[in-house]
């Protein structure tokens, strides 16, 4: 929980008494709890967790693991405060034949910084050795390109 006076921006804020949670390795992507800036997807325990899907005991054991933690599917990291900062989204990613692992989100907020780029959504297929992506231009840059 962000607490009124932190001085720091751009976090969660540190734990609660009435929860739980733990960083977990993603190897895939180079997080690793045991760096000395621990990284990993973070994973939630505790009474505002909640306890899984209504009738549907495979959703729930696809997110809530044997030790009662819920995988949020966010990677996060742990700032010297104390405080959790997310930084990447572990479950949005895709493996390409070769055996590289890649985040689409990460690769459309580079290109989207690119002057005249309106939109941007990259996608891969593990069948293929390379990503595909659509770029939307910016109208009025294309105007200014053309004059």
């Amino acid at each position: 929980m962000t607490a009124r006076n932190d001085p720091v921006s751009g976090t969660v804020g540190g734990p609660v008494s009435s929860l739980e949670f733990k960083l977990i390795d993603v190897p895939e992507m180079k997080y690793l709890s045991t760096d000395p800036n621990p990284r990993g997807e973070i994973c939630l325990r505790g009474h505002p967790v909640f306890l899984g899907y209504y009738k549907d005991e495979v959703k729930t054991s696809e997110c809530i693991d044997k030790d009662g933690f819920m995988h949020s599917g966010d990677v996060g990291e742990l700032l010297p405060n104390g405080a959790l900062k997310i930084i990447d989204r572990a479950k949005n990613i895709f493996k390409l034949a070769q055996g590289e692992y890649v985040a689409p989100e990460k690769v459309e907020q580079i290109y989207a910084k690119v002057a005249g780029v309106d939109s941007v959504f990259v996608h891969g297929d593990s069948l293929q050795y390379y990503c595909v992506g659509v770029i939307t231009p910016s109208k009025d840059k294309l105007k200014d390109l053309a004059k």
